[in-house]
């Protein structure tokens, strides 16, 4: 008993309240204010640098719906295809068949790597649309996802998921929602972790003039999926496939983004046309 109370222990029940059959639950609290701070946090960039609030709620309708649809086919197919593959349609919409009946469920499983594509993807799509360069708004909108993604860790931290492998360093938590053991708090490492990206991206942004395009955005891809990759060691693999795999797929889908870091750090800006 003296071990257990040593550590820290965590079990908070991680929905706030029922209202009728919804149930309000910290981890969509902390989504909201994701995307609320991103939004301020990017207003003061665009009134900064004399853009339309206009062009910034466009962005922020393209970046949702590219995060949440991204996140949700991710997790699908990168995670639990071998159960989506024959129930497509709990893929896309919130519900669950069970026993010949279909029960509001909620999304239940979102991967950031597949939500980091679909920011992407809604990128290029926002881009085309509006005649912005890409590189511009990337080197901007990596310095709020930082936070966003801080905000959605603390959101699995307060759902007991995403939780780190056993351990008995003194600031172990015990999630007694899933066992007994103290853990790892590697939601909060990475929380942690993703705070200290953002002040330094909006460090650069704030005080380094004549950036080259696409280095904001590059620094960003290596630090963030760097500590993505890293941290996946303190981690418990979220799926069983993952147990006899040297790397987990968390992991293996960081690289590819630190190699494109890599390549917009080191690329040569294009030749001024005189």
């Amino acid at each position: 008993m003296s071990a257990i109370l040593s550590f820290i222990t965590w079990g908070i029940d991680p929905v706030i309240f029922h209202l009728g059959s919804y149930s309000m639950r910290y981890y969509t609290l902390c989504f909201l204010l994701a995307f609320i701070s991103s939004y301020v946090i990017m207003l003061r960039i665009f009134k900064k640098e004399h853009q339309p609030q206009e062009l910034l709620d466009q962005l922020t309708i393209y970046i949702f719906l590219g995060t949440l649809i991204g996140a949700r086919l991710g997790h699908c197919l990168f995670y639990e295809f071998d159960y989506y593959k024959n129930h497509l349609l709990e893929m896309v919409l919130p519900i669950q068949f069970k026993n010949g009946s279909i029960q509001i469920t909620g999304f239940q499983g979102l991967a950031s790597h597949g939500g980091a594509i679909g920011i992407l993807t809604a990128l290029f799509l926002f881009c085309r649309k509006t005649k912005t360069n890409f590189l511009w708004i990337t080197d901007r909108i990596v310095i709020v996802v930082a936070i966003a993604g801080a905000f959605v860790r603390l959101g699995n931290f307060f759902n007991s998921e995403i939780i780190g492998r056993p351990t008995d360093v003194p600031w172990a938590v015990i999630f007694t929602r899933v066992d007994m053991q103290p853990r790892h708090p590697a939601q909060l490492y990475e929380a942690l972790a993703y705070v200290c990206i953002f002040i330094l991206l909006y460090w650069l942004y704030n005080t380094r003039k004549n950036l080259k395009p696409g280095l904001i955005f590059g620094i960003f891809l290596i630090l963030l999926f760097g500590a993505r990759f890293g941290l996946e060691f303190l981690k418990e693999n979220q799926e069983d496939f993952e147990n006899g795999m040297q790397y987990n797929m968390g992991q293996l889908l960081s690289i590819p983004f630190m190699l494109l870091g890599v390549f917009l750090l080191f690329r040569k800006p294009p030749a001024v046309k005189k």
